[in-house]
């Protein structure tokens, strides 16, 4: 059975579940971060942190406002993101919604209050505590339903995406007299056409699943009950292969837009600088030494 419980506590390793097995909404789920986040009559919280052994599952929970982000969201998901980062144990994080809704976005009761929406605390983590929150561990989106406008900007923050069939995505944000400023201008360019990405940015029209996988913003797209179950055995995958290769190949490919061409000398002196203590490691003593011997590698992260 998957383990919940806040951030900060000790880990329960003792469970190491298939990711085969979907989650049940049965089980109990506690809040991540402090209590303050629990919402006022209830006992859930605005996002939460459950394993799956080396998989952190984090669910927006929020269904009643469609995972709308609000300042509780942000915070409790910014804590997880952190919470994954810091765990060893911890080597992939998938994140999904609670209900039918991915994400819809900014909540817009909260704006037209005038609160804000991002943690307090660490307002430099930016929309939903993740789009300006870089962990070199792998984000993959679960995209359970609706995720129109800040629910898309996740799915472009994380670096795979499965996606229900019968889900959207979009910047609509233009509709509403906004801009889609929780980095949905910046990273859309650079995952599709310019034109493609200018008429979704313009109109605000929504594309559907069958549309977000040909231009390639999501990796799968596959029955709504299997969004999560995909996601996780996806998850399963990366999470079998060696943690500190993982972590190196995606700060690599993260960071070669800081640099020009290929064949200059800066971008290969970066690449060596990541990878070089790789190379250098236990696991890659570990790696050849399991293949020679046709046994599975025991990746240890050092």
């Amino acid at each position: 059975m998957a383990s919940s419980r806040p951030v900060g506590a000790e880990p329960d390793t003792s469970h190491r579940p298939s990711a085969d097995r979907d989650l049940d909404p049965r089980r109990s789920t506690v809040p991540v971060g402090s209590s303050d986040l629990l919402k006022e009559g209830t006992l859930t919280a605005a996002a939460t942190l459950e394993r799956h052994g080396h998989i952190a599952v984090i669910t927006l929970n929020r269904p009643e406002a469609m995972n709308a982000v609000n300042a509780a969201l942000s915070t409790a998901v910014g804590a997880a993101l952190d919470e994954l980062a810091a765990d060893p144990e911890l080597r992939v994080g998938v994140i999904t919604g609670a209900g039918r809704a991915f994400c819809a976005g900014a909540d817009l009761k909260e704006l037209a209050r005038g609160n804000g929406i991002h943690d307090p605390e660490h307002p430099e983590y930016g929309f939903a505590g993740l789009v300006q929150h870089f962990v070199d561990k792998p984000l993959i989106a679960a995209v359970n339903g609706f995720a129109l406008g800040g629910g898309t900007e996740i799915v472009l923050a994380s670096d795979l995406a499965v996606m229900s069939e019968d889900a959207s995505l979009g910047l609509p944000e233009v509709t509403r007299g906004l801009v889609a400023a929780a980095g949905g201008l910046l990273r859309l360019p650079r995952a599709v056409p310019p034109k493609i990405a200018l008429e979704m940015a313009l109109t605000g029209t929504p594309i559907d699943a069958a549309s977000a996988a040909h231009w390639g913003l999501v990796n799968r797209v596959v029955p709504a009950d299997q969004v999560l179950p995909t996601a996780l055995r996806l998850a399963e995958t990366i999470a079998a292969n060696a943690p500190l290769s993982v972590r190196a190949s995606k700060r690599i490919m993260h960071r070669v837009n800081e640099f020009g061409s290929d064949w200059d000398t800066p971008i290969w002196e970066m690449s060596v600088a990541e990878a070089g203590p790789v190379f250098v490691s236990k696991d890659a003593l570990e790696g050849p030494r399991a293949f020679a011997e046709k046994r599975p590698p025991q990746w240890r992260g050092e």
